[in-house]
């Protein structure tokens, strides 16, 4: 199931319009979420609780109506969730198989930004976030049609197991070229010690080693997913940058994010950051141990 949060902006609705078209890629079933609370009394501005309950559920509506339309056969169903947006979402995010927000413009609470709430959440959720920059032009998807599929990128870092399963399965959705992207620098002298230095001296030098390294992490998935095309990709500099002047042909890009740092914080990861930021494509953060 792909569930997906809607709040009435703009970046809302092309969230959903996304989440709709790759629930039915997957065929799978799409569940709209709203999430909103009482205003407390103190306020300066009065809420009128009845009118925003209405308004709540005629956005559900509308919304269910109009994906419907868009893609007939697709299952979706509707939750208003009387609860703060960030813990709802992040509820959401464990009994779905991927959440997706809007990565920025105005949600329908009073004080909350949909870009700080979509932050939040990325570093809580425990399962994949889809975060859907822009609304998607009715010019740039005929473009994107007469062109064929667009690519799946994924950064390929050192645990990749989850960011290649969700990449793979993408890919396979689409019937698109998977672009596994792994980027290497050469790394401090005191991290080589006579074991590295034999393993890359074996294997014909640091990016003959790096190539290995994306070869093993892509071999059993090859075997679970082989209509999928592969385009290997090994690229010296900040796994950043490399994603960002990798990605012109990417219809998704793909990253991970580990599920807790040191201490037990939550982090999303300078990597994810910096494409959240600056991809111009949908970006999935995928968690990992």
């Amino acid at each position: 199931m792909i569930t997906v949060g809607v709040d009435g902006s703009e970046h809302g609705s092309a969230a959903a319009d996304w989440a709709a078209a790759e629930a039915a890629r997957r065929g799978t079933e799409l569940r709209l979420v709203h999430a909103w609370v009482q205003q407390p009394l103190d306020l300066p501005v009065t809420v009128d609780t009845e009118a925003q309950q209405r308004w709540a559920g005629n956005l559900l509506r509308e919304t269910r109506a109009r994906l419907t339309a868009r893609q007939p056969g697709l299952r979706v169903t509707a939750r208003l969730l009387a609860a703060d947006p960030v813990p709802a979402l992040v509820a959401e995010s464990a009994e779905t198989g991927v959440l997706v927000l809007g990565s920025r413009g105005h949600g329908a609470l009073v004080g909350y930004l949909i870009g700080s709430v979509a932050l939040h959440v990325l570093r809580q959720a425990k399962g994949p976030v889809v975060l859907v920059r822009s609304p998607e032009r009715e010019q740039e998807q005929e473009q994107e049609q007469a062109a064929g599929p667009r690519e799946v990128l994924a950064g390929v870092g050192e645990e990749p197991e989850d960011v290649l399963g969700f990449a793979y399965a993408a890919a396979a959705a689409r019937g698109a070229v998977l672009r596994a992207v792994r980027a290497w620098s050469l790394p401090p002298v005191t991290d080589w010690g006579p074991g590295s230095l034999r393993l890359a001296d074996e294997t014909g030098g640091l990016a003959a080693l790096e190539r290995k390294r994306l070869a093993d992490a892509l071999e059993p998935w090859r075997a679970r997913h082989p209509q999928v095309e592969v385009a290997e990709q090994v690229e010296m500099g900040s796994a950043a940058q490399v994603l960002l002047s990798s990605c012109g042909r990417a219809g998704l890009m793909v990253v991970g994010r580990h599920a807790s740092g040191p201490h037990g914080l939550q982090r999303i990861g300078h990597v994810a950051h910096a494409v959240l930021h600056h991809a111009p494509c949908p970006v999935a953060v995928v968690p990992h141990p």
